[in-house]
């Protein structure tokens, strides 16, 4: 399986994001933070990459829309992300590579779990294609 989708721009690729089910990633289990909050099967965004030059312009939600697509057509029914949500300002782009929590809401996810102040829990539920 994919271990995520790209998005081209151009014909080059100016952005990653990594989709799987959520057994993919068993460290999320060992966290306190991310651990399961209950038994539904989910499917996981744990990062993404975006190109310098593309950042700032919205690829983060649509990638996040075209991983939900992926995830539905393969049959899942909730889309999970782990984003970071800044206390204040600005956050350089090096530790936000899980997403930020505003970009989660923007592309319909809502929040869960929060059991860190930075740290929610989103989950989209899919229209399975």
């Amino acid at each position: 399986m994919p271990p995520g989708i790209i998005a081209y721009a151009g014909g080059e690729p100016v952005g990653w994001c990594a989709a799987a089910p959520r057994d993919s990633y068993p460290v999320l289990d060992r966290s306190r933070v991310l651990k399961r909050i209950d038994d539904e099967p989910v499917w996981s965004v744990v990062c993404f990459f975006i190109a310098k030059h593309f950042r700032r312009r919205g690829l983060t939600v649509e990638l996040l829309r075209a991983a939900v697509r992926h995830a539905a057509r393969r049959g899942a029914r909730i889309v999970e992300g782990y984003p970071v949500e800044p206390r204040k300002g600005a956050m350089p782009d090096a530790f936000a590579y899980t997403g930020l929590a505003a970009a989660f809401r923007r592309a319909g996810f809502t929040e869960a779990a929060r059991r860190s102040e930075t740290r929610p829990i989103m989950r989209i539920y899919t229209k399975r294609a």
